[in-house]
């Protein structure tokens, strides 16, 4: 069964009895679920992850100083939001949700977060609008209860993964891999263990023939028993942050030769949303509603 977390607090809140638009977290389930691609018992509802979890992969003063709303004002303008207890509760649950929907990819061999992909937090920062970061900290959950010994984390958001870099630059068990925009945010990149800069207006056939490149010789070389993937669609033509030309096929081929190379291999696969910031919204649901497909349909799910 596909499991696939998701949460009311990962979609904009009522403000002065005006809701803002319908953003993509709440927009994804909604076309699943009309596509009739999942149904209602292929949803759970994470729950607010403890200090205790969070501090497994981020520094134990900065998790204090955001359960207690005493950041200082230097970090949270780094952040980028206004700090509030339902911001923090929010983070709290798509840390959750990566961490039950990684323990879901070793039954069922694939799970997702609507939501996450929270890569721009560091060890003891956040930024870019990121607090805290799900699939660090679902790594490290993993590796301190013994689930599993080597991990991988593919991150194919037009922007570095400098977060998980940062987290991880002295541990052997995870190796972090990053193919992102060369002169995109963040604009001082951390090095992970292989990072791959792109140029602006990189097309389909140049990237998908990185791509292909890069993942034989992950897969090769590094014998992962857990695979995290940050599957952010603002690598696409339409994004408008993204500076990259690649086309929702090849958006699509992506995914898939992520899907495929975890699948044939029996490595387990969590799958986070990342970013996506295209003019017109249905272009990043229906990108990343084509993930949701082609993994239902090669795990016969």
């Amino acid at each position: 069964m596909l499991k696939i977390a998701f949460h009311t607090a990962y979609v904009h809140p009522v403000k002065e009895g005006h809701r803002f638009p319908m953003s993509k977290y709440e927009l994804i389930p909604l076309q699943l679920l009309r596509e009739g691609l999942v149904g209602s018992a292929n949803f759970f509802e994470p729950e607010l992850v403890s200090r205790e979890i969070a501090c497994l992969a981020h520094d134990s003063q900065y998790v204090d100083h955001l359960w207690n709303l005493t950041l200082d004002a230097g970090m949270v303008r780094r952040i980028g939001f206004p700090l509030s207890v339902e911001l923090v509760n929010r983070e709290r649950y798509i840390l959750d949700g990566t961490i039950q929907a990684a323990k879901f990819a070793q039954q069922y061999g694939v799970a997702f977060n609507v939501a996450g992909g929270t890569h721009h937090a560091g060890y003891d920062y956040g930024e870019g609008f990121c607090l805290l970061n799900d699939q660090a900290v679902a790594a490290a959950y993993l590796l301190e209860l013994g689930l599993a010994k080597k991990v991988l984390i593919i991150d194919l958001d037009v922007h570095q993964g400098n977060g998980t870099a940062h987290i991880f630059r002295d541990n052997p068990a995870v190796f972090t891999f990053s193919m992102h925009g060369d002169k995109n945010f963040p604009f001082i990149k951390e090095h992970s263990d292989w990072d791959i800069p792109l140029k602006d207006g990189l097309t389909d056939s140049e990237y998908l023939a990185v791509l292909k490149d890069a993942l034989g010789r992950l897969f090769e070389d590094l014998g992962p028993d857990f695979v995290f993937y940050q599957a952010g669609v603002d690598v696409l033509e339409t994004d408008k942050l993204g500076k990259l030309k690649l086309s929702a096929d090849a958006c699509k081929e992506r995914d898939a030769l992520i899907l495929r190379a975890c699948q044939t291999r029996y490595i387990p696969l969590q799958i986070s949303m990342g970013g996506g910031y295209s003019t017109h919204i249905k272009d990043i649901v229906n990108a990343h509603v084509e993930t949701f497909r082609f993994a239902i349909d090669i795990y016969n799910l």
